[in-house]
Order: structure tokens, then C-alpha cells, then sequence
């Protein structure tokens, strides 16, 4: 008999999965291919990696990070790319079932909640666990709406290549400097990262677009980027393309918790809808959330998914989560010859609230603070593209979150007030 039944094995899936079996649970992991190797590069600021994790799931790492506006913000900490098999070998666990399927749907919502795989098979479990990403198979899929991505083309080049675009920096965490031959259109950034094997991982990154700028337009920017430092000949190692989604909302308790279902990772929108960033995110929760499913198991999967709800998206979360939407919609919205001008403010801040910011564990009035440093600092007509973004509401037009009482009040209202890694 299985306790918990995830679905996807990706960062978020596996660590999910992992936190279960290590409280004594019985875990099932269903995914078309539960062996194969997460493609992407994930990667965060150490201090973001939670314990147990160490050393051992680093792959390559750099102290002399550079962000770059209209000039260079050297930016303090380290950053981290992950060892993907090293991570994924340290959340395998030998007493979890796994079993290579496509789940089609949930059948039914009884006390044993069971799904449906492609080929006929039933899996039943008390607890269902959604880790399919944004494609949210147990959680009603995707939203019918344009949503906010990040897109990006990167390539692989050999240190020595990459010199010319490093300069003194170990990596480049934006570059907001347009490539040659673009004028004008939607602003893009240079993104580059230490890979092992003195190899570097650079690509040209949409932050975020509704809908993401095609892979296409990426190519070509990043093309002229590299031709204009001399390297439009250099070898490439490997190519890597990235697509998701930044704000996908929380889903609907109407959709979970009846039904036993507890989404994690990007199915649950624990994408930082600004940057993007979520490993860290789902490290740090994954053994909260697994705790709360225990605790609560015996009072059947209503109970377990709702108090794992409660864990995963607390009000102060909520909270937390609304405020960076706002300030992700005053970027979508901001003339791009103004962005430039608004990192160069951004990472000018005192470290705390940028990485209050930055941080998926930052809390509201942190948040509150960075965005309010943020506004202060800013030229008063970079602080009129804010206001008419709608960063200005989430400063000026509503209560200031309290640090002494904030968890235990009401939720924004409005449809933002539910919206939010696999």
C-alpha cells in the first residue's frame, strides 16, 4: 500500500519523494522517465542551499558574480551551479517504487485517490502528489490565459573562449548591454556561469514577457553578442534552451485538497515570478511539507493535503509572493530603454534587501522594504514608469505589512491575491 503517490521526477518530485521515505512513508515516483537526467542547469546562491546539501551537489562556483545595468555592480556571496547527478543521486532513496508512466487523470476521490496511467494501469495511494511542473496533470493543467515566461538560448564554450565576455568577473549574473545590430525591441540580458571542466555556460535571457520571446529571436541576439567579442567562430560545446512559466497562480484549493492532491515545485507556483529561481525553494520545503503530510495522514488525504497547503502557502507567503507580482508586472511594463536604469538602482541596494527580494524565503516586510529602498532610491522619472506599472500598489496603495502580526491577517484582495519548481 503506498502513502504517497508523486508525480514527475524532477528537483522538485524527487526531494519530495525523498522527505516522505525518510519519515517512514511508502512512496510511489510516476514519471515517463524516471532514470533519465534533468537536462537543465540549475543554479542559486549558496547560502540558498539548505542542509543536508553541501559540497557534494555543487558542480562549479564563483565569488566574483558581476550584475551589469548601464555599468557593473560587483555583487557579493557565492553563486552555485548545481551537480544535477550528484543531487539527484543524493535524493534517491531504495525504498521508493518507481514506475515509468504517463499519468492521463485522476479517477476518483475516494479515500484511496487514484490515477490513471496512459497505458490502462491504476496507481492508488492516500496522498496525491503533483511535481509535473507547469503542466499540472493532477491539478486541472494549465491555466487558459497568456502567461509571463523567461526564455533563453545559451551555449557551452571553453573558458578560454568565454575570456573575452567574463573580462575579470567569474560570471556575469545579467548584462543588460544590448548585443551589436539591436536598437530596439524587447530588452534581453547576457547570462554566463562557471560549468566544470573550465567550461562556461552563456546565454541570452528574456527575464520575463507575456508571452516569452521566441527561442529564435534569442538565437539570433546571442549570435551578435558573441560575434561582437570576436567569438562568432569558436566552438560550441552544447546548446541549451530554456522556456517557463514566471506567475502561474497558486492552484485552487477547490482542485487539491478535496481530492487528496498536494502540488509542489512549479506546479504549485514556487517559481520566484521575477527571477525564476526555484531549486533552493523546494530543497528548503520539501522536508517541511513532507512533515506536514505525515503528521496528518491518519486523519485521511483531505486532512494530509491541507495541512501540507498550509505549510506551502502560509499567508505571509501569499503575501510575499503578491508583492514580487507586483513588481514583476511594473518590469513587463517598463519602456526598455528604462531597464538598465532600474538594475543599475536595483543592485546599488543594501545587500539585505536585495536578497530579501531575490530569496523565495524573504518575508513580506522585507519584501515591503526592498521594494520601498527600491522606489526611494530610484530618479523621480524611473519612480513614474513604477507607479504606472503598478509597483506603486503594492507601496502606496494598501497597508504596509507588519512584521508583529503579519501570517494571521486577510490576503490581498483581488484576483492577485492567489496568484503565484519541478
Amino acid at each position: 500500500m503506498t502513502d504517497v503517490l508523486v508525480v514527475g521526477a524532477g528537483p522538485a518530485g524527487r526531494s519530495l519523494g525523498a522527505a516522505c521515505a525518510d519519515l517512514g512513508l511508502r512512496v510511489t515516483l510516476v514519471d515517463p522517465a524516471p532514470e533519465r537526467e534533468w537536462p537543465h542547469t540549475y543554479a542559486l546562491w549558496r547560502e540558498e542551499l539548505p542542509p543536508p546539501f553541501d559540497d557534494t551537489v555543487v558542480a562549479a562556483g564563483t565569488d566574483r558574480m558581476t550584475a551589469v545595468g548601464t555599468r557593473a555592480h560587483p555583487l557579493e556571496g557565492e553563486y552555485c551551479v548545481v551537480d544535477n547527478t550528484a543531487l539527484r543521486g543524493s535524493l534517491h532513496r531504495r525504498s521508493v517504487r518507481e514506475v515509468a508512466g504517463t499519468v492521463r487523470a485522476v479517477e476518483d476521490a475516494g479515500t484511496r485517490p487514484t490515477v490513471l496511467l496512459r497505458d490502462g494501469r491504476k496507481l492508488s495511494a492516500t496522498v496525491l502528489v503533483d511535481a509535473s511542473g507547469g503542466n499540472r496533470v493532477l491539478c486541472g493543467g494549465r491555466p487558459a490565459r497568456t502567461a509571463s515566461e523567461q526564455t533563453a538560448v545559451g551555449v557551452v564554450l571553453d573558458a578560454e573562449n568565454a575570456a573575452p565576455l567574463l573580462g575579470r568577473a567569474g560570471g556575469i549574473f545579467m548584462d543588460w548591454t544590448r548585443p551589436p545590430h539591436v536598437r530596439q525591441g524587447w530588452p534581453t540580458f547576457l547570462y554566463a556561469v562557471p560549468l566544470p571542466g573550465r567550461r562556461v555556460l552563456v546565454e541570452e535571457t528574456a527575464l520575463a514577457r507575456r508571452p516569452g520571446l521566441p527561442l529564435g529571436v534569442l538565437r539570433e541576439r546571442l549570435r551578435n553578442r558573441l560575434a561582437g567579442r570576436g567569438l562568432e567562430h569558436c566552438p560550441r560545446l552544447a546548446e541549451e534552451r530554456v522556456r517557463f512559466v514566471l506567475d502561474d497562480p497558486v492552484p485552487e484549493f477547490s482542485r487539491t485538497v478535496p481530492f487528496g492532491i498536494v502540488p509542489f515545485g512549479a506546479a504549485a507556483g514556487l517559481i520566484h515570478p521575477a527571477t525564476g529561481f526555484s531549486v533552493g525553494a523546494v530543497l528548503r520545503l520539501a522536508p517541511l511539507v513532507a512533515g506536514a503530510v505525515s503528521a496528518a495522514l491518519g486523519r485521511g488525504p483531505v486532512a494530509a493535503a491541507d495541512n501540507a497547503r498550509r505549510v506551502l502557502w502560509p499567508p505571509r507567503a501569499r503575501l510575499a509572493r503578491h508583492l514580487r507580482l507586483r513588481a514583476a508586472e511594473g518590469l513587463l511594463t517598463m519602456p526598455s530603454e528604462a531597464v538598465p536604469h532600474f538594475f543599475d538602482v536595483f543592485f546599488t541596494m543594501r545587500r539585505r534587501w536585495r536578497h530579501a527580494f531575490l530569496s523565495p524565503t524573504g518575508t513580506p516586510g522585507e519584501c515591503h522594504r526592498a521594494m520601498t529602498e527600491l522606489f526611494r532610491h530610484s530618479p523621480w522619472w524611473l519612480r513614474r514608469h513604477l507607479v504606472l506599472g503598478g509597483l506603486g500598489s503594492g507601496l502606496l496603495g494598501g497597508p504596509r505589512p507588519d512584521e508583529r502580526t503579519e501570517g494571521t491577517g486577510p490576503l490581498p484582495h483581488g484576483k492577485d491575491a492567489e496568484r503565484g519548481a519541478s
